[in-house]
């Protein structure tokens, strides 16, 4: 019983996702810490790469399928969100509070969220053109953040 107190002090000391992730039925281990560390830490878009490389200097052992699985899980539960970049590859970043949209640097790739568009009149005529019943939208805007411009 005293083992079961111990661990599950440890578990409310840790990041808030290993808290969601392990009331989820995900395990706690090394490896996960590493890439939930490593996506909570960062302000620019990460693709599943990117997040092996970081992770691996403090879990050197870390599989890069359990990056990928890490990373699904993470999005399944609402706590990051997956972006596409115009190359092509995807990357994920912190999820941001209600809804908003995306600035993208294409050179370093530092995200910022805006709110507020002016596409009501937009997607009602899309909506009305196509038969689309438009439920939700998405917007990401590429472009290179003062720094690297």
């Amino acid at each position: 019983m005293k083992t079961i107190i111990n661990i599950r002090k440890f578990i409310m000391n840790e990041h808030p996702w290993l808290t969601q992730l392990n009331e989820h039925g995900y395990r706690l281990t090394g490896a996960r810490r590493a890439v939930v560390e490593t996506m909570a830490a960062s302000n620019h878009a990460l693709t599943p790469i990117e997040v092996y490389d970081t992770a691996r200097e403090s879990y050197p052992a870390l599989g890069l399928v359990t990056v990928y699985r890490t990373l699904e899980a993470l999005e399944e539960q609402g706590l990051i969100q997956r972006v596409h970049q115009p190359s092509g590859c995807q990357a994920f970043i912190t999820a941001p509070a209600g809804h908003q949209h995306l600035l993208l640097c294409q050179q370093c790739g530092q995200t910022t969220a805006f709110e507020g568009d002016d596409l009501e009149t937009l997607i009602q005529d899309i909506a009305r053109r196509t038969g689309y019943q438009i439920t939700e939208h998405w917007l990401q805007l590429f472009g290179f953040c003062p720094n690297c411009r």
